[in-house]
């Protein structure tokens, strides 16, 4: 009973550590934020951070991993309520957009994630969420025909770099018709992928 009382304890701690780091890497950003408004935030000590966390980056990188598992949820969410594959495909597109321009994720995900972690492993996360998602949608597509047949990883992978170029545009503009404006041109690109309908045949 006491080891289920300390695993639980751990749990919350860092469960408290990640919310709260998140409230503020969001809304002051990584480098503004130190390690004692950290452990304030979240009423524990440095060694409860050090016990769950090797530093900042540690903390920072659960965080990352968290919000980028939230919108791959929103995108499958979006995708989901949908039953054709071609609408479930671009209804996923859609929600990634426009999960990109909500303030909470943007710092953490677009700004400072790739700043903090590199390149490579940012890619790495990202691509166990959302892009996994998006190499399915599109091996359902080149399977139903709806696409022409050719390989996925290339076109995951071109598709995504377009997504995240346009998210993180977005995430740094005021302009109010950006996400409509930038989904527009993605349908454009995504609807010159699709197969062509057989012709009907006259009379």
């Amino acid at each position: 009973m006491t080891q289920g009382i300390r695993a639980r304890q751990r749990a919350q701690t860092r469960a408290a550590l990640v919310r709260q780091g998140r409230r503020l890497f969001a809304t002051q950003g990584y480098a503004a934020v130190g390690l004692a408004e950290l452990v304030q935030a979240a009423g524990v000590t440095k060694g409860a951070l050090y016990h769950h966390f090797t530093g900042k980056p540690d903390l920072f990188r659960a965080v990352l991993a968290e919000v980028q598992q939230e919108v791959a949820d929103r995108v499958a969410a979006a995708a989901d309520a949908h039953h054709d594959p071609w609408s479930r495909f671009t209804a996923g597109c859609r929600a990634f957009l426009t999960a990109s321009t909500d303030p909470q994720l943007q710092r953490i995900m677009l700004v400072d994630g790739p700043a903090v972690l590199g390149w490579n492993e940012w890619r790495a996360l990202d691509e166990a969420t959302s892009g996994r998602h998006l190499a399915e949608a599109l091996t359902e597509l080149v399977g139903s025909g709806t696409i022409g047949r050719q390989p996925v990883a290339p076109l995951a992978r071109l598709l995504s770099g377009a997504m995240n170029e346009a998210a993180l545009w977005l995430a740094g503009t005021t302009d109010p018709a950006a996400l409509d404006d930038t989904w527009a041109a993605l349908s454009r690109m995504l609807a010159a992928l699709r197969t062509p309908a057989p012709a009907r045949p006259a009379g």
